[in-house]
């Protein structure tokens, strides 16, 4: 969430930032709004003062209240307690307004509101000039992908991994999490699937993508979109102690999303579904090292992608293509000749004091100082299935078989995938 008195203090900046996401910023009513919040404080402060003064003076005297007294008191209450309820009003409607608001772009991301203004800084890795086999071909000669039994299951766009196409995506995710954890220094975490109310709003996902997200109705609990919205709600509400940031979690989990945006996009095979497996990095740092502890994480996305031997591209996305949390975004997409498309595998995105605000997760930097707001990064490392069909794409040997890459022999027990003999 924006900071109200930022958009105060800097109004014309904050509007112009926001403009160049395409959205408008109505500064005037946010500057009412917190406005009469402060003079409804103002004024309940000053009668509970004058209150607490005359039960000051009566507990002096050592004496009862008189009738008037009585009365005055009783009419005072009344009307502390039509402040508060004003008040509760008031900060109802100007958190309303806030909440929708997305987060403002860092001053070096790419001016642009659509794809096309996205800058491509990096490629790593040849692609290949063959156009092969799709996946879901690929999948069905290997017998480790049955599309039919996930749509007879539970629907269109689900899908089931069979025997070796599930131990794929085991050892995947397992050898991610080890380099994660081994290597990053991450610490790995077994989270819920199911978050409260306000946890998806800490993470920015409530109440804007609520047509998005899987609800239930009776417990009022959602199912996460991706792992980031439980670690970003492991301090909610918290005052982190001195000296322990930065704090870097990492946890494998499944993602559950509607995806209403694909429709009329190309939705063949496993590439946008409702139900994925990704692994998760997330961060909590002091303001100072947000840009810092962004390279590196990207730089940790990238070299898995490298190691997995697969030809990718790193984006940086202009204003306008920014996620809702994102100050700053890197996407990496790696190339599935098969589909004949960049398929996305990560994003790796600096959030700034935007999801700590919504979570009041504080910190402090020093013993006795005071608080402050940390910044939060997250990024796939990586998502499942897109690497997985990225793997089998590019592993596709002419005899069928697919190639398994180095990395992932020990967690496998093979070196490649072969058909099934007729």
């Amino acid at each position: 969430m924006l900071d109200v008195e930022n958009i105060i203090s800097n109004h014309i900046g904050v509007k112009q930032s926001l403009k160049r996401r395409g959205v408008d910023l109505d500064v005037e009513l946010i500057q009412s709004l917190n406005q009469s919040r402060k003079d409804l404080i103002t004024k309940s402060d000053a009668l509970k003062s004058k209150r607490n003064n005359v039960s000051r003076v009566i507990g002096n005297e050592k004496r009862q209240p008189t009738k008037i007294e009585i009365e005055e008191m009783r009419s005072t209450g009344d009307e502390i307690k039509s402040l508060g309820n004003a008040l509760g009003k008031v900060k109802t409607t100007l958190t309303d307004l806030l909440l929708p608001l997305p987060n403002i772009p860092s001053d070096d991301v790419p001016d642009g509101l659509e794809e096309s203004k996205n800058i491509e800084i990096k490629r790593w890795g040849q692609l290949s000039k063959v156009h092969g086999e799709a996946h879901w071909d690929i999948g069905l000669k290997l017998g480790i992908l049955d599309m039919e039994s996930g749509a007879s299951i539970s629907g269109s766009r689900f899908y089931v991994l069979k025997g070796r196409g599930a131990k794929l995506q085991r050892a995947l995710s397992a050898w991610m999490l080890d380099v994660h954890t081994n290597k990053n220094g991450y610490i790995e975490i077994d989270p819920p699937y199911l978050v409260k109310h306000d946890t998806m709003v800490g993470s920015g996902n409530l109440p804007k993508f609520k047509d998005n997200l899987y609800h239930d109705d009776e417990t009022d609990l959602w199912l996460i979109p991706t792992a980031e919205v439980v670690l970003n709600g492991l301090h909610q509400g918290q005052i982190i102690d001195p000296s322990i940031l930065p704090l870097k979690y990492v946890a494998r989990t499944a993602s559950f999303r509607k995806e209403h945006a694909a429709a009329g996009r190309d939705v063949r095979g496993i590439k946008r579904v409702h139900q994925f497996e990704k692994v998760e990095m997330f961060r909590f740092v002091e303001p100072e090292e947000g840009n810092e502890a962004l390279e590196q994480m990207l730089d940790e996305a990238s070299e898995l992608c490298e190691k997995l031997e697969l030809s990718y591209r790193v984006v940086e996305l202009c204003a306008g293509e920014l996620g809702f949390q994102s100050a700053k975004t890197y996407d990496i997409e790696v190339w599935a000749p098969g589909s004949g498309e960049w398929l996305e595998v990560s994003s790796i995105s600096n959030c700034k004091d935007f999801q700590t605000r919504r979570n009041n997760t504080r910190y402090r930097p020093k013993v006795g100082s005071s608080t402050r707001f940390p910044h939060t990064l997250n990024g796939s490392g990586l998502a499942l299935p897109r690497i997985w069909i990225a793997i089998l794409e590019n592993g596709l040997k002419p005899d069928g078989s697919v190639t398994i890459p180095e990395v992932l022999h020990d967690y496998t027990d093979w070196k490649q995938l072969d058909p099934i003999l007729n």
